[in-house]
């Protein structure tokens, strides 16, 4: 609870590492809303693996995400982070030197293997004290969605300058630019160790996992992801159907995208400031659903195309901005990372099966049987929100209290509950920091500025 600022050497290692996170999410991001349609050239094309190929980074990056951040332990972050760009770099070239739809599937299950997420969050928790975390974290964060919007319109424009192998050779040069961000700008941290609030933690998985609550959310972004994905089979072949010329896709999607983020950002404020959250969070699957609905039926015609996806982006950005406060907010203060990793896993697993299973239905049914799927897996997240608990509006905060035994730490938890506002305390013996859940409303900052060290 510090009132300092963030250091500049914390401000350095914030924005090289988000310029990091952005370079590979830019590289996973580009080829989506153009791959459908260049790979109808591809040898040994079929629906089916054209999906595969488009989700397939999914499977290995939930497969991988976790033990990377955990071998980064041992091993140190700055190593595993650039065997895990020379990898996503490694794919990129492989798919973008592929004549058969076989070849790209290779290239993207590599591009996915170097799953460094996991690894960069714990980089920028060693590099940032406990009080600032937070701001390091939302500027990474922020990447994402700034590397979404980014993707959806220049994915096309460069389509049309250097074709999808381009793409895919320009992702190689920006991972390649990844490491050289890293090695050259990012800080060397003095120490490294695990964060619970950034990290998965081993034996925490089960408490996690038994977490009905937490597993609703899991599920759901799984579903949003699976969605979003299995939309990009099916969406670039109807924009072309209904008449746009593929290389001019982004005067869709740039319209599109700067209108769903500004008819988010009010829902947004309002779930947050009002307390609204689990109704904004049902309504806001709700309008997933019928955007879903919608499509089946008017997919077909440009306008509606695009008041629908318009619908659709909405919805998506303001799922994608509340669903990690959800998480923050319903995990065990101490598993706080734990909880992260498994949603993150979630993600990208929904990624996977969304394209597979997207390509697979768009060959047999069409576009309408793609939409329809996904409208009905809508429906079933949709009554799962509608009978999750309503979330506790408390924040997290962590302050580094220095070296504890178990006597010291019984005592100080005990000294902690009686601050008026403090509703949850773990004191980590292990690494001196205590985790704690607050009401913002009723606490005074300084009362905890005593317990730092």
């Amino acid at each position: 609870m510090s009132p300092e600022q963030m250091t500049p050497r914390e401000r350095r290692a914030a924005i090289s590492l988000a310029g990091i996170f952005a370079t590979r999410m830019l590289g996973l991001f580009l080829i989506l809303p153009v791959f459908a349609l260049y790979a109808e050239d591809l040898k040994g094309v079929t629906p089916t693996l054209v999906g595969v190929a488009i989700g397939i980074y999914g499977l290995t990056q939930a497969l991988f995400q976790i033990p990377f951040g955990m071998l980064s332990d041992r091993l140190g972050r700055k190593p595993v982070i650039v065997a895990g760009l020379l990898l996503f770099a490694a794919g990129s070239a492989i798919a973008a030197m592929a004549d058969s739809i076989t070849g790209v599937i290779i290239g993207r299950t590599l591009q996915g293997s170097g799953a460094v997420a996991a690894a960069i969050m714990a980089l920028a928790a060693d590099l940032t004290r406990e009080e600032h975390r937070p701001k390091a974290m939302a500027v990474i964060g922020m990447t994402i969605g700034v590397s979404f919007l980014v993707a959806m319109v220049a994915g096309p424009v460069l389509d049309g300058w250097i074709g999808v192998p381009g793409i895919f050779w320009l992702t190689a040069a920006l991972a390649l630019a990844g490491a050289i961000i890293l090695l050259g700008a990012v800080p060397t941290p003095v120490s490294s160790r695990v964060h619970r609030d950034t990290e998965a933690v081993p034996k925490q998985f089960r408490q996690v996992l038994a977490d009905a609550q937490l597993l609703r959310l899991d599920f759901g972004i799984l579903v949003l992801h699976l969605v979003l994905t299995a939309g990009f089979v099916v969406i670039p072949l109807a924009l072309r159907d209904a008449g746009l010329v593929s290389t001019d896709h982004w005067q869709l999607y740039l319209p599109v995208m700067m209108i769903a983020m500004a008819g988010a950002l009010p829902f947004i404020i309002l779930a947050e400031k009002k307390r609204l959250m689990k109704p904004i969070v049902v309504g806001g699957i709700a309008l997933l659903g019928l955007s879903e609905i919608g499509l089946v039926f008017l997919h077909d015609s440009f306008w509606s195309l695009a008041v629908l996806m318009g619908f659709f982006f909405t919805a998506f950005n303001l799922m994608e901005a509340l669903m990690p406060s959800l998480i923050a907010k319903t995990a065990p203060v101490q598993s706080k990372g734990t909880a992260m990793g498994v949603y993150s896993s979630s993600q990208f697993l929904g990624a996977f099966i969304g394209g597979a299973a997207g390509g697979s239905l768009y060959g047999q049914f069409g576009p309408s049987g793609v939409f329809f799927f996904c409208a009905i897996l809508l429906a079933a997240w949709w009554l799962l929100a509608v009978t999750m608990e309503e979330p506790r509006y408390l924040a997290s905060a962590m302050i580094n209290v220095g070296p504890l035994d178990s006597v010291r730490a019984a005592e100080m938890e005990t000294e902690f509950s009686r601050i008026d506002g403090v509703e949850e305390v773990y004191l980590g013996l292990d690494d001196g920091i205590a985790y704690l859940r607050i009401d913002n409303t009723k606490l005074k900052p300084a009362e905890l500025d005593r317990f730092s060290s």
